[in-house]
């Protein structure tokens, strides 16, 4: 099959860009041919057609208008595609055979620049990635849209499935031979598009950026990622800002669970930012200080000096409320500089935009008056290295007009008198057509028709229009014939048709010379991006510090101080969020005391009481506390915590065939393994996944370790009343619960938290607050009646001899309990004497031989729970 000339040269240029769809330009459309029509039209909704290919065969087609091109590019870069934007590279009226066309960019999740398809708060971050043999990774990211760029070194790939999820990194680029099982994780657990590129050597022309980079292994993945920003974008990168070498270590850690289950940038079930910690504090004016929070957020500090700075210039701005006030108007008419400033480079401002750019600088003098009249020592940085760039802003002010059109196709974006030769243009345009007008009012006079007029169009450019039924008036020799119309005639006449050449001409030449001027002011603020990226990062960090004093103000925060020998006190705690969803100040506050004699916090109480509140709020203060904000409560006294670890809620992971049990126990095992004695570890229900022995012995298990191996601060929630009794034996766990009480059998939640622990579960109450039937209730309520009275004969008469997995069960559960057994686990001591005389088998006799032999305290969750499957294993046998 022999494909025609226009087909053969698509698939030619299809060939070198295989993972994306082709965007061929014909005349006012981009058309897409084969699998990309197919597959397009299905994700676009739009018709899929046909054209001939060759002979006698037709290809599938689908085409969008160029125009409207950035709407649909924009579904389709949503859904993770990439799209190669092949354009015509000459006039097709000039061309001598096949138009040439090129590819001239790559639009991918990870490098888009429209404002369509960004969220203004959030950064949109491409990275590379480069593994070594000693299993460390080389970690790079870039925004395209800011030009910043960060570089890592990260020791393990956990580490590196962290990193991506706390930047929402959306492209990643890798090498060709990849480990396959690693990309396969990485897409079974973040949304994340892959690219290739296997070209890992910094170009030439970007070597700028890694001046601050002195690791060969960093130099790696950044120029993979430069490599491939290079062959994508086919343009300028000079905005790229020089890469900052960052190490992971310096920020608080908070693994990708508990940052999910913390909500700290969105919420769990709806993935919105409304009742998050984000949403509670962004009080930002700017958009670049919207994105500023949310990296603070994800990346709590560990150094107490740096915390303490933020604090001082919360706490100045928060005393001094005119001048917030004033810096928050000012900030208010502040736009997105760092994006403004990246798109000056990439050549896609438009006039509008640099207008915004000026805008913005002609704040900068009032907010570095402001600073100057607060005097606070905190804040000093802000005013002395903010550089208003004023070259910049009276370049704008001098060159483009205040309120210029979007493009810059038609001209009128000039200010009059900022080029002599533009003005000469202009007044010759200007003055033709007053001549045309002038000739309107003339030609009519002469001939007499009232109703004469000249007209323009693109084709025929300027003529005489006389209607038909006044032909007869014209004189005769007047007029050349242009155009015959259906009720007029369309003359030209010498005269006009030079004065038509002298005004085309200079319009012509008035808007090809507006566009050059553009683009040389252009380049002029791009000469300046380096001052202006740090104007901005100066300018949103400043936004994300009175948005901190603003939230702390008006929700009454109080500053928290940090202790060094591990005490956590919070006086009159609150959750932050659930406080200002509520509204109606009905939130109870509760008192968080962890001193250094107490390090895990046994929580027990009922549904609903609001034990997992109670954990969520003293995580959230500890985070707000090292990201600079003052904290929910009336005083508050913390440790720096180097990391979060938090087991909440319960979820079956379907796509790894994972059960709600597992999860429970991956999550709960990877706390085990990282947390030191820094860390704050939440526990919610370990256990409940499994029979009731099994899960008790799990969770006691888990507080055992945590409180002998571990020692770092640790809320444990549970159900498990029978685990209150650890109080007795480990020193530094304390009993709290939830209070609640029964009124006409009802259960009312005190949301107060207290000393000692629950008295019940109320579990029958909350299903009946949930709505189930009332017969339904009424049978729970005689089944507990009945369990009840069985525990307490268990208690108060001999044991009937047991079966032989009962009697196993019983020395299961007397192998993971404590020498001094309180009344609650009567029911699971050991057999009573006359169970001795029972007979075993040789196989029940080995496997209580093998529970004898179990030092369980140096054992880990998981490797507890598998002896203990192995033991019963082999009873079935």
């Amino acid at each position: 099959m022999s494909y025609t000339p226009m087909i053969q040269q698509y698939l030619a240029i299809k060939a070198q860009y295989q993972d994306a769809f082709l965007f061929f330009r014909l005349g006012d459309f981009y058309e897409l041919f084969f699998d990309d029509a197919k597959k397009a039209s299905k994700e676009l909704e739009i018709a899929l057609t046909s054209r001939n290919g060759g002979k006698d065969e037709y290809i599938p087609m689908c085409g969008v208008p160029y125009h409207a091109a950035k709407q649909y590019i924009k579904v389709l870069v949503d859904k993770g595609y990439k799209i190669a934007i092949c354009e015509q590279m000459e006039d097709p009226k000039q061309a001598k055979g096949m138009v040439r066309r090129e590819v001239i960019q790559m639009i991918t999740p990870g490098t888009i620049m429209e404002d369509e398809s960004l969220q203004p708060k959030k950064n949109n971050y491409l990275a590379a990635l480069s593994a070594f043999d000693d299993g460390s990774f080389g970690f790079a990211m870039s925004d395209l849209t800011t030009g910043e760029t960060r570089v890592a070194l990260i020791s393990s790939w956990e580490g590196v499935i962290q990193e991506m999820d706390a930047n929402d990194v959306r492209e990643m680029v890798l090498a060709p031979n990849f480990d396959t099982e690693k990309k396969e994780e990485m897409v079974a657990r973040l949304n994340t598009t892959f690219s290739e590129c296997d070209k890992d050597i910094v170009p030439e022309q970007l070597k700028g950026i890694t001046a601050a980079i002195d690791q060969d292994k960093l130099l790696h993945p950044l120029g993979r990622l430069l490599n491939y920003l290079v062959s994508t974008q086919k343009r300028s990168l000079d905005h790229l800002q020089p890469a900052e070498v960052y190490h992971i270590n310096e920020y608080m850690m908070i693994d990708l669970h508990s940052r999910r289950n913390l909500e700290l940038t969105h919420t769990n079930r709806e993935k919105k930012t409304y009742g998050s910690l984000l949403w509670l504090l962004d009080d930002v004016k700017t958009a670049m200080g919207g994105r500023r929070l949310k990296q603070w957020i994800e990346k709590p500090l560990l150094n107490q000096s740096q915390i303490e700075k933020r604090m001082d210039a919360v706490a100045a701005l928060k005393e001094h409320l005119l001048e917030r006030e004033t810096l928050r108007s000012l900030l208010g008419n502040v736009y997105d500089l760092e994006r403004l400033v990246g798109r000056v480079s990439f050549g896609n401002v438009n006039p509008r935009e640099v207008v915004q750019l000026k805008r913005s600088l002609e704040q900068i003098p009032e907010i570095k008056r402001t600073l100057a009249e607060l005097d606070e020592p905190s804040l000093v940085k802000y005013e002395q290295e903010m550089d208003p760039c004023a070259e910049v802003r009276d370049l704008i002010r001098q060159a483009i007009v205040d309120d210029p059109p979007f493009t810059t196709s038609d001209g009128g974006m000039i200010k009059t008198g900022y080029n002599d030769t533009l003005d000469q243009y202009r007044d010759a345009t200007k003055n033709g057509k007053r001549w045309i007008a002038e000739l309107e009012t003339r030609e009519r006079e002469e001939t007499g028709i009232k109703s004469l007029k000249i007209g323009y169009n693109r084709v025929f450019g300027y003529y005489i229009e006389v209607s038909r039924p006044n032909l007869k008036l014209i004189p005769e020799g007047r007029y050349e014939r242009r155009q015959t119309l259906s009720n007029a005639e369309r003359f030209i006449t010498p005269e006009l048709k030079e004065k038509e050449r002298v005004i085309l001409e200079a319009e012509e030449k008035r808007v090809g010379l507006e566009f050059q001027l553009f683009g040389d002011v252009r380049l002029k603020i791009k000469e300046q991006s380096a001052r202006l990226q740090k104007l901005a990062r100066l300018v949103s960090g400043l936004d994300v510090l009175q948005s901190f004093s603003s939230v702390s103000d008006r929700n009454g925060y109080v500053r928290p101080q940090f202790s060094k020998n591990r005490t956590l006190s919070i006086k009159n705690s609150r959750h932050p969020v659930i406080e200002r969803v509520m509204r109606s100040g009905s939130f109870v506050a509760n008192d968080i005391e962890m001193d250094k004699t107490c390090d895990l916090l046994m929580i027990t109480g009922p549904n609903m009481g609001g034990k997992s509140t109670f954990m969520r709020q003293a995580a959230l203060s500890a985070i707000m506390a090292q990201i600079g904000c003052f904290v929910p409560a009336d005083q508050a006294t913390l440790p720096v915590f180097d990391q979060i670890f938090t087991r909440i809620g319960a979820a079956d992971d379907l796509v790894s065939g994972q059960s709600t049990f597992m999860v429970e126990m991956d999550e709960a095992n990877y706390a085990l393994s990282h947390a030191t004695q820094n860390s704050l570890i939440l526990l919610d229900e370990i256990g409940r996944g499994t029979s009731t022995y099994d899960g008790i012995a799990i969770a006691q298990a888990i507080v055992e370790y945590i409180h002998d191996h571990i020692a770092a601060k640790t809320f444990f929630s549970t159900h498990y009343h029978e685990l209150t009794f650890l109080e007795k034996k480990l020193d530094r766990l304390k009993n709290i619960h939830v209070g609640a009480m029964e009124e006409n059998g009802n259960v009312v939640f005190l949301h107060k938290v207290l000393d000692g622990q629950a008295d019940k579960s109320y579990g029958i109450h909350v299903a009946k607050l949930a709505g189930l039937p009332e017969d339904l209730i009424s049978r729970a309520d005689e089944i507990l009646h009945d369990l009840e009275q069985s525990s307490q004969d268990s208690v108060n008469q001999p044991v009937a001899q047991p079966s032989t997995t009962q009697k196993v069960t019983a020395e299961v559960e007397a192998a993971v309990s404590i020498e001094e057994e309180p009344e609650q686990l009567a029911l699971f001591a050991e057999p009573n004497a006359q169970d001795e005389s029972l007979s075993l088998s040789k196989r029940e006799k080995k496997v209580l031989h093998e529970l004898d032999k179990i030092e369980l305290l140096t054992m880990t969750p998981m490797d507890a729970m598998n002896k203990l499957y192995q033991l019963q294993k082999s009873l079935k046998k």
